[in-house]
């Protein structure tokens, strides 16, 4: 049995990091296990729903990013957008990032030297306009990969009820990476998720084709949209 709640307690030490995430949009397809199955370390074992694998595609908003060491004045802000499925190891459930954007080339240099995750420097574009938004993503570095949505943000959809979709997709505080042959577990520690419906309106999607999945030729599944919650960071710990 996987405990799904164990993961939102917070660690009994000091965090190495603090982050804002805000104006997330939680974008989901289902994918064939076979399409997936390849693209993640043998390692960890898929998280599926009902029998339903689901990827993420997470445009969002990063601010006030800094380690603990780092004073807040000296923090930096810059849109990311991640590719992730789900995942578990050792009965604990978790995200796998296929790739990370940023639009800071310090941040993903940072992320790759201490996470070890795939970042990889892009141009973004966030405007929001008479209630539409428009998000961007264009790879400078390992691409070429562009991906852009325009949404709508819906009403309030009440808290992410343990054993719902809403949650399994959006509460979600662990992370893996395969360091050296080795699984690694980062975790985050934040109040869960204000959450409200999105109403997609397009999507151009390059990232999830350049993570080697077959580009979706429908809307995602499932959408959803997040002021924010402010985030605790702690480090990798080999598992």
């Amino acid at each position: 049995m996987i405990d799904r709640v164990a993961p939102t307690r917070r660690p009994d030490h000091a965090a190495d990091g603090e982050q804002r995430w805000r104006k997330l949009l939680f974008l989901h397809w289902a994918f064939p296990v076979e399409a997936v199955r390849p693209h993640v370390p043998a390692a960890l074992d898929l998280d599926l729903f009902d029998g339903t694998l689901y990827v993420g595609v997470v445009p969002f908003v990063m601010e006030q990013v800094r380690p603990s060491w780092l004073p807040r004045f000296a923090s930096f802000d810059f849109l990311e957008t991640n590719v992730r499925t789900y995942v578990t190891h050792r009965g604990e459930p978790g995200v796998y990032f296929l790739s990370l954007e940023a639009a800071s080339s310090l941040a993903c240099l940072a992320a790759r030297a201490t996470f070890g995750l795939p970042y990889f420097w892009a141009r973004m574009r966030r405007e929001e306009r008479d209630g539409l938004v428009d998000y961007e993503t264009e790879r400078l570095l390992g691409g070429p990969a562009r991906s852009a949505f325009r949404y709508r943000v819906g009403p309030e959809l009440g808290p992410s009820e343990v054993g719902s979709l809403q949650h399994f997709l959006v509460e979600r505080y662990l992370l893996f990476v395969e360091k050296g042959g080795v699984i690694h577990r980062g975790q985050v520690h934040h109040p869960p998720y204000p959450v409200r419906a999105a109403e997609v309106l397009s999507v151009e999607d390059g990232l999830l084709a350049r993570a080697g999945l077959p580009s979706p030729t429908t809307p995602p599944a499932l959408a959803h949209y997040s002021e924010g919650v402010d985030v605790e960071v702690f480090g990798l710990e080999a598992r």
